[in-house]
This record gives structure tokens, C-alpha cells and sequence, in this order.
């Protein structure tokens, strides 16, 4: 084994110019918090943990050394943020009581996570990943470094923010038989966006990270991993399951921003509106086969959107039948067009008009293929624009308030359901509930059963789930002191000694870190806080045993 002492914790090169990596320009001395590993800190009896790199839903990410291999690695550390911490000089994860019936299969969640990645090492889109093993009482899996940017970098970098589709095919149709293979497992990655494919230095896209399901579900315990445009509806609203659909939709979205240069509106907004528009400078480049597959990717809900990647495998690819399919429906939409659609080129010169003639007749058909699909292509200065005009009827209707408020019912079942928003004037508030699930509409200010006129006022209270407050930094305060400051917010506290060396006020709360969860962390209500106290100061009874 090298000499740790004199290895950089970020990069492991030698370190020849004091603590700042000459390499890396990583400084050694900079100090870890205590909730996470320290670096030097040996893991199975073979892997250093370094610099801490990442905090994120269901994980810790640290730079890590593989004495055996004598090469740098990464370590993933199964750390479910705000439901476990750390107290100071233990590596053992301490959890938050509240969340004690969720950690078994969270962390089971987990293990079964990387020890099927770890059998996938040979598909060209995973990361390896090359042992999973407990230990402090957690999972560790050790990935293998490799250089790489986002995808989204990527894009940014390119002088145009965007690439071709015979490009973006070569990079993004591996990575679909990975996804596949994840499905194939049971496993719903829930968070491809353009910053989990990473363009590698061996010229191959790969998807990482990986979270554990339960991060892309609002729903769950674990801090939601929400990436506006590529979190698809399902993720926010339990009404639909997340299944394979949902990751589609993600990696659609993902296609979208390569191929036009913009994210997707959020699927949350696309309730509302839902369209896609693509200028047509850009739609003209973009086969149509390609624009209808992102159509079927793209649905809002998961039950009118392609249901397996071996279907959007298939649009993407346009084989033959898919191809036949796509002419017979070309066919028929070319039956119905609207003329107005078209630009009058008649006043153009020849050469102008032939190159209109062939640039309108593309638009025309991507418009035919992307209206079928759900995604309108736009010329924003071409298109003709017909004036609407609507006359309304007003006429007083009286109607019955449901019963919303015991039914389970969430903003999004109501947002959905038409008559209820053309019969009332529908507003939601927030509020904290003891009993009532996150999110699920628990208040209603009109009675059910009661006739009101039609847009009355109907205010919807949605339950924000268990009240939290935020740990305040108890530090040196007396142990009476501190209890009352939480038990007024509504804590539980317990206490825990530790060493005083004749420098602190013995029953005071130690003065860094003394508080699991830390101080400034956001804890539910009513859940246990840990205090450090220093005890009483140690004298030695050496002299007065050599006296007798």
C-alpha cells in the first residue's frame, strides 16, 4: 500500500508541493464535516475514502483509492439525506427516529440497486461498478473512475447548443438497451436528464449516476430529485405509477434538448398546455420519424405515452414497418390539411419559389406527423393566423359541492377534472396535518352537499405534511437551557456525554457539532434531537493510590 500521508485524497497522486495537490489543486488540509467519512478512513480492509465529492437524495459520493488495484475510485455511501446522520468520531449512521420503518427497505433498495449494476459491467452505457458490500451499518459500492462530461456540458459547448440527429443516434441508442436491461431487473432509474448521461473520454455516453427509485417519487420519504422538464408527471402525482414509461419520457426529453436546443416545458405546466414547439429552421433537420417518436415519448400521462424502450427502440429506429405505418398515416392526415397552412409563394421568384415549394412541403408533413404526436412545429413568422372569435352565453347555474375533502383526492385530480373547474372558481391553499398524507386535499371552504352558484369560490386546503422546524445552534448553552429551547419547538431530547478535557463547563452542550441532526437542519416535529454534553472533568487517582 502506497503512503497515504503523502497521496492527495482527491486525485491520489504524490503530493510534492505541501497540502495543495499540484495536480488537482485539491487542498489536504481542508477539513471534512464529521457527518461524513474522513478521508484516510479504510473500508472492507481495502478502500480509502478521500474527498468528499457529493451529497445527494439516497447517497454520499467520495473520491476513494483501491489499495489492491492501486488506482483511484469512486465510492458511493448509501446516506439518505435529512433521515440519517452522524455523530462526531462514529462512522456508524445513526437514524432518525420518525423514519426507522422505512430504513430497512430504503437501504435494501440500495443494495439491490448496485449489485444489479454490478452484474450489467459489460453493457456499454453503466459505469462499472465492481463490489458492493455493509459496513457501518450501510451498503458501499465501489464504481470505477472514469473521465467524463454531462451531456449537457456538452451541448453547451457546442457553438450551436445542439447536434444533429445522426450524431445524437450514435450516442443515445446504447444507452437505451442499458435502460432496458435496468427495466428487465425492476429497476426505474426516474432521473435521466442531460446531466446523468455522461459523454466519457472513450467516446462513450454513459448513464450516472444512479439514485434509488424512492428519490424520483414525491411521494416517498426520501428528498425528491425533481428536474423540471425531464420529471414526468407520474413523479409528482401518485394517481399514475412510475413504471418503465417514465423513464422514456425522461430520456425523450433528453433527445428534445440535443436536438432543438431547449428543455421541454415542465410536465407539470404541459397539463395545461401541452405543447412542444420546435421552430421549423430546426424541425426541417430532424427526420420525421425521429419527431414522431419524441410525440409518443412525450405524452403527459404514462398510459397514452409508448409503454417499452424496445417500442420507442423501434420509432427511433424506423424500421420498415414502422415506416409503413408512419407513410399510411402521412397519407391519410394529407386528406384533411388545412390550406391556410401553407405560405402563398405564388408572388416569389422561380428559384424562390422551388426552394419554397420543397421547405413548405417538409413543414406541412412534420406538422401533419407532429400534431398526431402532440408536438406542434412552428414558424413563428411564416404561418398564416387566423383571427379567433367566440360568442359566450352566460347563463346562472347552480351546482352541488362534492365531497373533496375525505376522498383523497390531490390538487392534480382536481386540476384534471373539467366539470368541477367549469362549475366552481377553484383556489388551493397549504397547511400542515398530522393525519393526512403530503399533498392530499384534507380542507374544502364550502360544505359538500351544499348548492352554490356556478364559479363560486372553492378553496382547497392540501395537507404539507408533518410540521418541521429548523435545529437551533444550542452550542455551550446548559443542558436545561438547551432541552426547553427544543422541547418548546416540539422536539424529543435525549442526551449524550462526552469527554471533557478541563476546558469546557461540565452539562453544557458541546460547542461544535453538538447536535444530531446539526444545528440549522430542518427536523419534523416531535422527532428525538441528540445532545452532546460534556461531563464532569476527569482527575486522576494515580498519586493517591501510590500514597497507600
Amino acid at each position: 500500500m502506497k503512503d497515504l500521508d503523502n497521496l492527495c485524497m482527491n486525485c491520489f497522486k504524490e503530493l510534492t508541493e505541501g497540502a495543495v495537490c499540484s495536480e488537482c489543486g485539491y487542498d489536504n488540509d481542508k477539513e471534512t464535516e464529521f457527518v461524513y467519512l474522513a478521508p484516510k478512513t479504510l473500508l472492507s480492509g481495502k478502500y480509502v475514502v478521500g474527498a468528499f465529492l457529493t451529497h445527494e437524495s439516497d447517497s454520499v459520493t467520495y473520491a476513494g483509492y483501491d489499495t489492491q488495484l492501486d488506482k483511484k475510485i469512486l465510492i458511493r455511501e448509501f446516506y439518505p439525506k435529512g433521515i440519517a446522520s452522524r455523530l462526531e468520531g462514529n462512522n456508524i449512521l445513526h437514524i432518525r427516529q420518525r423514519f426507522a420503518g422505512d430504513i430497512d427497505k430504503l437501504k435494501g433498495s440500495f443494495y439491490n440497486l448496485w449489485t444489479t449494476l454490478e452484474k450489467m459491467h459489460s453493457l456499454s452505457a453503466v459505469v462499472p461498478v465492481y463490489d458492493v458490500f455493509e459496513e457501518n451499518a450501510t451498503v458501499y459500492a465501489i464504481i470505477e473512475f472514469m473521465d467524463s462530461i454531462p451531456l449537457r456540458e456538452y451541448l453547451i459547448r457546442n457553438e450551436e447548443g445542439i447536434i444533429a440527429w445522426e450524431s445524437a443516434r450514435l450516442m443515445f441508442m446504447p444507452v437505451l438497451t442499458t435502460i432496458e436491461s435496468l427495466h428487465a431487473n425492476g429497476i426505474i432509474h426516474g432521473s435521466i436528464t442531460p446531466d446523468s448521461l455522461m459523454l466519457c473520454r472513450d467516446g462513450k455516453v454513459r448513464l450516472s449516476p444512479f439514485c434509488i427509485q424512492e428519490c424520483a417519487d414525491k411521494n416517498s420519504p426520501l428528498e425528491f430529485v425533481e428536474s423540471a422538464g425531464y420529471t414526468a408527471i407520474e413523479q409528482y402525482d401518485n394517481t399514475h405509477a412510475i413504471a418503465p414509461a417514465t423513464d422514456i419520457y425522461a430520456f425523450s426529453a433528453c433527445i428534445y434538448r440535443a436536438l432543438v436546443g431547449t428543455n421541454p416545458p415542465d410536465s407539470l405546466s404541459r397539463e395545461a398546455n401541452d405543447k412542444l414547439m420546435i421552430p421549423n429552421s430546426i424541425a426541417e433537420k430532424i427526420p420525421m420519424h425521429v419527431i414522431k417518436a419524441l410525440g409518443s415519448g412525450l405524452q403527459i400521462y404514462p398510459e397514452k405515452r409508448i409503454k417499452t424502450v424496445s417500442e420507442f427502440r423501434e420509432l427511433l429506429d424506423a424500421a420498415p414497418s414502422v415506416q409503413a405505418r408512419a407513410q399510411s398515416t402521412e397519407d391519410t392526415y394529407h386528406k384533411d390539411i388545412d390550406k391556410s397552412t401553407y405560405i402563398d409563394y405564388s408572388k416569389l421568384d422561380d428559384a424562390q419559389n422551388k426552394r419554397s415549394r420543397i421547405a413548405i412541403a417538409v413543414l406541412a408533413i412534420l406538422i401533419i406527423i407532429a400534431i398526431g404526436a402532440g408536438i406542434y412545429v412552428v414558424k413563428f413568422t411564416d404561418l398564416l393566423k387566423q383571427p379567433e372569435t367566440t360568442t359566450t352565453t352566460t347563463q346562472v347555474q347552480t351546482f352541488e359541492v362534492p365531497n373533496i375533502a375525505n376522498n383523497g383526492y390531490t390538487q392534480s385530480d382536481v386540476q384534471n377534472n373539467g366539470a368541477w373547474n367549469q362549475q366552481f372558481t377553484i383556489s388551493f391553499t397549504e397547511d400542515y396535518s398530522k393525519d393526512v398524507e403530503k399533498g392530499i386535499i384534507f380542507k374544502q371552504s364550502l360544505k359538500a352537499g351544499e348548492k352554490v352558484n356556478q364559479g363560486a369560490e372553492l378553496i382547497l386546503t392540501v395537507s404539507k405534511g408533518i410540521q418541521t422546524a429548523e435545529v437551533p445552534d444550542l452550542s455551550n448553552k446548559t443542558v436545561e437551557e438547551a432541552k426547553k429551547t427544543l422541547e418548546d419547538l416540539g422536539f424529543k431530547v435525549s442526551t449524550v456525554e462526552v469527554y471533557n478535557d478541563g476546558g469546557h463547563t461540565p452539562n453544557t452542550v458541546k460547542g461544535s457539532y453538538g447536535t444530531a441532526p446539526a444545528k440549522g437542519e430542518t427536523v419534523a416535529v416531535g422527532e428525538e434531537i441528540i445532545l452532546q454534553v460534556y461531563g464532569e472533568v476527569q482527575t486522576t487517582t494515580t498519586q493517591a493510590a501510590d500514597n497507600n
